[in-house]
């Protein structure tokens, strides 16, 4: 069953973890009120033996342990990266001091959501979705070989998901000494719906069914539940050890202060109608004084 996420925020949110056809669930998830908001982590851990679990447990452990004792005046953005570098440089040193823990590393997607706005950061290939009225509006970008092939438009976002190379992914936790991570401060109504997912969740379906399972007109908890059940059903009957699957879904009850960016779209239209109305000014002005 969905876990409920407490905030003081007005948002409704629910996280589940699944084992799927694997022998140990390697993924991990947590959330916690900080001085910034409240934080929802979710994580994929990689690595033999115990090492991916290990590597999950400690980054959400540690993400959500630096964010809890920041000071309120931090930067939301900066603190989420530096919150995440150093979960990336304690997995490092685990995987280094441990033989049977070397190699182990982590996908991170990380929310933080304040009445201002979501936050969001993320390594790896696990998502972050953004969606409003059935629509996307907001997806990271996987760090995968596949999706680096897509950036080039080699192929489509269809055809990595279906690649045999699909899990190969080109930036993670506890990997390296040093980690790039990938942020974006969003606006959000009321209504809007943000998902952190592993990879066994959002990787089943192509993306519009996907995002339709998700969309569907029902509580947080019961659209997780039913989704989770979904994905797993879908899942073994392609048979094989199918992939663990984690996800959290967190509907929002308020607008946030930060507006929405103008598109490029709407700063051109805008732009248009200024020339149109200073032209038609311009030609008022000239038949007024030619009278």
């Amino acid at each position: 069953m969905p876990s409920p996420i407490e905030s003081k925020i007005n948002i409704s949110g629910f996280v589940e973890s699944r084992q799927g056809g694997r022998s140990e669930n390697q993924d991990f998830a947590g959330a916690a009120e900080t001085p910034l908001g409240t934080l929802v982590v979710v994580c994929d851990g990689m690595g033999g033996m115990q090492g991916g679990s290990t590597a999950s447990r400690l980054a959400v452990t540690d993400i959500l342990s630096q964010v809890q004792k920041c000071d309120s005046q931090e930067n939301p953005k900066m603190m989420l990266v530096k919150a995440i570098q150093h979960a990336n440089s304690l997995v490092w040193d685990e995987g280094q001091e441990n033989p049977e823990l070397h190699g182990m590393g982590t996908t991170v997607t990380a929310l933080l959501i304040s009445p201002r706005c979501a936050v969001v950061a993320h390594v790896g290939d696990s998502r972050i979705y953004q969606l409003r009225k059935g629509k996307k509006v907001f997806r990271t970008f996987d760090h995968s070989m596949v999706f680096e092939m897509v950036k080039k438009k080699v192929i489509t976002e269809e055809q990595a998901r279906l690649s045999a190379q699909s899990n190969i992914i080109m930036r993670a936790l506890g990997i390296k000494p040093e980690v790039e991570v990938e942020t974006a401060a969003l606006s959000y109504r009321k209504g809007d719906r943000f998902v952190l997912c592993t990879d066994g969740f959002w990787g089943v379906f192509p993306e519009m069914e996907f995002i339709g399972y998700l969309s569907s007109d029902n509580t947080p908890d019961k659209i997780l539940e039913s989704t989770c059940n979904t994905v797993e059903t879908a899942a073994r009957k392609k048979g094989g050890d199918y992939d663990n699957l984690t996800a959290a879904i967190i509907e929002m009850k308020q607008n946030s202060t930060l507006q929405p960016q103008m598109t490029l779209m709407a700063k051109v239209i805008i732009g248009i109608l200024a020339i149109l109305l200073a032209v038609s000014v311009t030609l008022n002005v000239i038949q007024y004084t030619g009278h």
